[in-house]
């Protein structure tokens, strides 16, 4: 990795597949780096954002053996935003069934946004398998952070919210999830799909503390937006499966483990009350807020952090 470089540099995986988890959905999942290094465990974002090489590029690829899956109705993995037999504990087992086949006792687990929620729920289903946590722009799927998310993203971005309304009708905008979530899930394609890139765009739309407007397009595009849409419509209006503020109340099955949570300042699609409460229950993690960056894990700030903490594990087995 190079002085100027704030990421390593692109990689291969040297094996992938496709593996059957039931009878609706089959994972896609790989393999980079070193095939005897320190096993790395990466779960994106969303949910139903699916992984990209960019995500191999956080860990040293001498060091890490880095194992990315897309999670159930998500990139590569089919059928894509499947949300049928998608909760958030058989993506637990979904994690677990690729340990077991790839022979790996213990991991790093890292995870960003909807990743992070998800390496919190593993982790505390099964910590005897973490070695430890880098977390980013932490989400815990509370009901006032779903709130955040529909509604209160609108007092920093008013003219994007509006056009997230604006996209359903005048008479169903008082209760803009349940107007999204008729179309999400309806059984026309065309409706969902529709419905999915105004979900997705609004989202892509607010990623970073500069706007993007590549970010925006990519958000739009089908393979993309459908799993973002639907997904995180489905797992939103059902809690992700969990009872509120489940995350925080079982803190204490990893308060032993090392973590380290990577939060943007200017975050508004997972605000930093979330990365503060969760390091508040969490005395021994370490917080570093970003004072320049929005929520993506691309932001310069933000993965110079990310990077580091992965370096640090590294070397100390702990986070500095």
């Amino acid at each position: 990795m190079t002085e100027n470089t704030l990421m390593f540099p692109p990689i291969a995986p040297y094996r992938h597949a496709m593996l059957p988890v039931d009878e609706l959905h089959t994972l896609y999942w790989e393999e980079s780096g070193n095939p005897d290094g320190q096993p790395v465990l990466f779960l994106h974002g969303g949910p139903g954002g699916g992984t990209t090489p960019t995500h191999r590029r956080f860990f040293d690829p001498a060091h890490y053996r880095i194992v990315l899956f897309d999670q159930r109705g998500a990139g590569k993995s089919q059928p894509l935003g499947e949300y049928r037999n998608n909760t958030t504990a058989l993506l637990i087992d979904d994690i677990e069934k690729i340990r077991q086949m790839l022979g790996i006792e213990e991991w790093l687990v890292f995870g960003g946004s909807w990743g992070s929620t998800l390496a919190l729920a593993y982790g505390e289903a099964h910590a005897e398998r973490c070695l430890g946590f880098v977390l980013r722009g932490i989400f815990l799927c509370t009901k006032a952070e779903v709130e955040w998310f529909v509604n209160g993203v609108a007092n920093f971005y008013p003219e994007v919210h509006e056009q997230f309304a604006a996209a359903m009708p005048s008479s169903e905008r008082g209760n803009l999830m349940q107007a999204y979530i008729k179309r999400l899930f309806s059984d026309e394609p065309a409706v969902y799909k529709d419905a999915a890139r105004h979900w997705s765009r609004y989202e892509g739309s607010c990623l970073f503390l500069e706007p993007q407007p590549q970010a925006i397009e990519d958000f739009e595009s089908d393979e993309v937006s459908l799993g973002i849409g639907r997904l995180e419509a489905h797992y939103m209006r059902n809690a992700a499966f969990m009872d509120e503020d489940q995350l925080i109340r079982n803190i204490h099955k990893i308060r032993h483990l090392p973590a380290v949570i990577v939060q943007g300042r200017y975050d508004v699609i997972c605000p930093p009350v979330s990365a503060y409460r969760l390091h508040q229950a969490w005395p021994k993690s370490k917080l570093h807020i970003i004072n320049d960056a929005g929520h993506a894990a691309t932001e310069p700030g933000i993965a110079t952090e990310l990077v580091r903490a992965t370096e640090q594990f590294k070397v100390h087995g702990k986070f500095l």
